[in-house]
């Protein structure tokens, strides 16, 4: 899933100019092979979510589901809400919430939540405001057909190394089948926490039935986002 700086920059919606100079400067993640500079699609999405810059939704439509679907409604559904997480730290958190997470039996939760704390030691999850992504690396088989998502609440917040300093009172737990559809949750997420009712939602630790009708509404709106500017095109 590499990109071009041609690519990064129709994904983010810059001048492919300023993806050059980002990657110049290195505020970006980027890569050489030979001559040629890449960037990896995941960690540019993840980049653009703790920068809070917007993506084009449509570079997220894969395995015949499109970007206004109910993506991450769905995905919440399936992984749950983990009301009140006991936790005093973020390695103590990643395992609390790999043994609340409904997985098949046959799962090694264990295993999972070092996978985990692998990904946070190469860099923070957390992208501000109180909110981590926790995630493999990549996409690994867990015995699940379908994306999932589990929110946890830590019984408080704890630290993340978040680049804002806050600590940490809403997880969002991916698991992905593919690396297209970790895209797809991801971009539909970064939309929903720009929503200050969702934020609200979080931290006031809403139910899950108020979190996935307000998560609908919000992916409606998503929709309708990306309709105009396909109509635009």
């Amino acid at each position: 899933m590499d990109l071009t700086a041609k690519d990064a920059a129709k994904l983010l919606n810059v001048d492919e100019r300023t993806i050059r100079q980002w990657i110049a400067d290195g505020a970006i993640p980027s890569y050489t092979v030979g001559d040629k500079t890449r960037l990896n699609r995941v960690e540019l999405l993840e980049w653009a979510a703790e920068q809070k810059r917007a993506v084009a939704p449509q570079m997220f439509a894969s395995n015949g589901k499109k970007p206004h679907e109910f993506v991450l409604c769905d995905a919440v559904r399936l992984g749950g809400v983990v009301a009140s997480l006991e936790c005093t730290d973020k390695l103590s958190a990643l395992s609390a919430v790999c043994r609340a997470m409904p997985l098949p039996e046959e799962v090694d939760r264990t295993e999972l939540a070092g996978v985990l704390a692998a990904r946070e030691a190469l860099c923070s999850t957390a992208i501000g405001n109180g909110i981590a992504i926790p995630h493999p690396r990549s996409p690994i088989v867990l015995g699940v057909s379908e994306p999932q998502v589990t929110v946890a609440f830590p019984k408080k917040p704890i630290e993340f190394g978040a680049l804002d300093g806050k600590p940490v009172h809403t997880m969002f737990v991916i698991v992905s089948t593919t690396v297209r559809n970790h895209l797809l949750v991801l971009s539909h997420l970064m939309f929903a926490l720009k929503s200050k009712p969702f934020l609200g939602l979080l931290a006031k630790r809403a139910s899950q039935d108020d979190l996935l009708a307000e998560l609908q509404r919000l992916e409606e709106e998503f929709a309708k986002v990306d309709a105009s500017k396909g109509a635009a095109r």
